[in-house]
This record gives structure tokens, sequence and C-alpha cells, in this order.
């Protein structure tokens, strides 16, 4: 617990005061956003606002997990040091963050609202994904749980539900392009969000709370603690690791937040908003609950979904729209919401999301019982 709020204590630390200074490197750098022309009108008042932001959020939560581990280690050498699990997950975060830079420094240096193309971006998401995927599957710890595993889970691994195969090639493939497909998913998700000031980072530091949440429970009922025999327990390895994490992200969030909502100091831009959606994936991974993450992540899923209908159904239609714009947002704001009103309402709804997951979690386990 200690460990926790440490993290969680510096990574706010790190962000809140971070940002501001961020903001003034990419303002005399004149790095700002550009606004999509056929986007929402009221949005072009924030043409200029600088971008990028996701830099802080990544490397704040970087620097608060090592000196968390660094600190724990002065106190005590011989407490655990960094976990697989967790530094396959900081791997995971800071690749996707990475891709999103790339995504962005391209929109600003063409001075224009596109940067890469669809395929390289997927290309580049996949190359961080498939790589997150097969390091999963390593790194055995001494009663051979390995970071992922093969099996499809909701709360803990659904055994009728195994891509293992016994454990061959073709299961470790079918792992993979599973585990790729929730990071995408994800990460595309969280930038479909990152649509209005701080409607994605309320909503992820909903999320990561739920995982710190999680994680805490899944390390008091660990099959190491309760024994393996325990119908109740997890077999999750790290789970204390993650919780760290998870409160590290969830607090780095707050701090950038508060320069990022309304009205936005800076926005988060695709180095954020990819790099949060591919820890969210991360978490679902890792702690073995991947079908319970489209309960957790309701809102990212809603706001996909409307974007998936709406494209769909106007090329079907020869032109229709569902929607009068799509991503969910920006209809409203269309209807007459106010920027605000949005916002605050779709955070209700992605905390009513997650305490439906939370609630299915325990659910679960009582029914174990």
């Amino acid at each position: 617990m200690i460990a926790l709020l440490t993290g969680a204590g510096m990574a706010l630390l790190f962000s809140l005061v971070g940002t501001p200074a961020f903001i003034k490197l990419l303002v005399r750098r004149g790095y700002g956003q550009f606004i999509r022309d056929d986007g929402p009108t009221s949005h072009h008042t924030k043409r200029g606002t600088p971008t990028m932001g996701g830099a802080v959020w990544v490397a704040s939560v970087v620097a608060a997990y090592f000196l968390t581990h660094l600190l724990m280690w002065i106190i005590n050498p011989h407490v655990a040091g960094p976990s697989a699990s967790g530094l396959l997950l900081l791997g995971l975060t800071v690749g996707m963050g990475l891709v999103g830079f790339l995504d962005d420094f391209k929109k600003i240096s063409k001075q224009q609202s596109l940067g890469l193309t669809a395929r390289g971006k997927l290309i580049l998401q996949g190359v961080v994904g498939i790589s997150f995927a097969l390091l999963a599957l390593a790194f055995p710890d001494e009663n051979g749980l390995t970071p992922a595993s093969f099996n499809i889970s909701l709360v803990r691994d659904i055994p009728w539900l195994n891509l293992a195969f016994g454990g061959t090639v073709l299961g470790a493939v079918l792992f993979v392009i599973w585990s790729n497909f929730l990071v995408t998913a994800a990460s595309n998700g969280v930038n479909l969000t990152d649509g209005l000031d701080g409607l994605a980072s309320g909503a992820a530091i909903m999320v990561f709370g739920a995982y710190t949440l999680i994680g805490i429970w899944q390390r008091k009922y660990a099959c190491s603690v309760v024994g393996p025999g325990n119908g109740t327990c997890y077999e999750v390895r790290d789970p204390l690791d993650l919780t760290i994490l998870a409160a590290i992200m969830s607090a780095a969030l707050v701090g950038f937040l508060w320069w990022n909502t309304k009205p936005a100091k800076i926005f988060m831009g695709d180095t954020g908003s990819l790099a949060i959606g591919a820890a969210v994936a991360g978490f679902a991974i890792l702690t073995r609950t991947e079908l319970l993450l489209a309960v957790i992540g309701g809102l990212f899923v809603i706001i996909s979904l409307s974007v998936i209908l709406q494209v769909g159904y106007f090329k079907l239609s020869g032109g229709k729209r569902i929607f009068k714009m799509a991503p969910l947002q920006h209809h409203f704001e269309l209807k007459g919401w106010q920027e605000t009103t949005v916002v605050v309402r779709f955070w209700i709804l992605a905390g009513l999301f997650v305490g439906l997951g939370l609630c299915i979690f325990y659910a679960e386990w009582v029914a174990a019982l």
C-alpha cells in the first residue's frame, strides 16, 4: 500500500507540474493543434492549442514507476523490483505512445489535421501489439505462470474458450491475433473518444481506477497466496505491481486533466490517446479480464460503435447518416448540448460502465464461493 500511494503521489506531482512546463515549450515552438474542417464549427476556436500532451503523461508514469521501485529498494533491499508484467505493460504504453507521437508530429510539421495514413498507423500499432503479445507469453515465474494466458478470459481464464491447443504454435498465433485486436481496438477507441476537452482523460481515470481495485483484490486472493486449490483464487502474475502501475496511470491523468479540462490548455493528442488505450488493453490481458474490458471501457466501446455504424450505414444507404456526426459526442454537440454538458454526461456513463464491470467482477467471485 505504501508503494501504491507513493507511486500515485509522485505521478500526480510530475504530471501536475510537468504539464504547464511542456505547454510553454510547445508554445515557444509553435506546436499547436489543427482542427478538422468537417468537425463542429465551435472547435475552430481551439486551433493552435498545444498538443502532444500525452508525452507528459507517459513520462510521468515511467518516472513514477521506476522511482517508486527505487525508493522501496532503498527502504528494503530485499523487496522485489520491477516485475515482468509491469515492464511489459510499460513497454506497450511507451511503444504505442511513440506511434501516436509520430502521428502528432507529422500533423504539426505538415501544418494539417491529417497525420499518418490509416494503413501506416495500423502497421505500427501491429508491430507494437504483436511484440507485446509474444513477450507476454514468456518469462514464467517460479510457479510457471507467464504474464499472459492463452485462454480468453472474462474475470478469470475461461477453459472452454481455450486458444492454447495444448500449447502449440497455432495456439500462440491465435493468442497474438486476439491480443493485437484488443490493443488496436482499445487504442483506437480512446483515440476516437478524445474529441472534447477532458473527455478521454476523465473516462480513463475511472478505468485505471477500476484496474487498481481489481489488482488489489487479485493480490489478496492470488493462487500463490491462498493456494491453487481454492476455486476463488486468481492465477495472475505480479498483481501487486500491476496495481501500483494502474494507480500511477490514474493519478498521472488526474494531474493532466487539471490542464486538459475546458478550456483546455493542452490536448493529449494521439501520443496520449493511443498510449492510454494500449495500457487499458494491456491491463485486461495481464489481469485475465479481457472480455470484461468491453464493460469497464464501455464508453470507448459505444463511441467506437457509433463510428462503425455511421460509416457502414453511409456506404450502404448511399449517403444517409444515423447520427448528425460521428464520433457520438459530436452528435450531441450538434444537437445543441454544450461541450461541458456532453463531457460530464459521458463521464457519468463511463462511471456507470466501470461500476457495472466491478459488480460483475465481484459477483463472479461471490458465486464461486
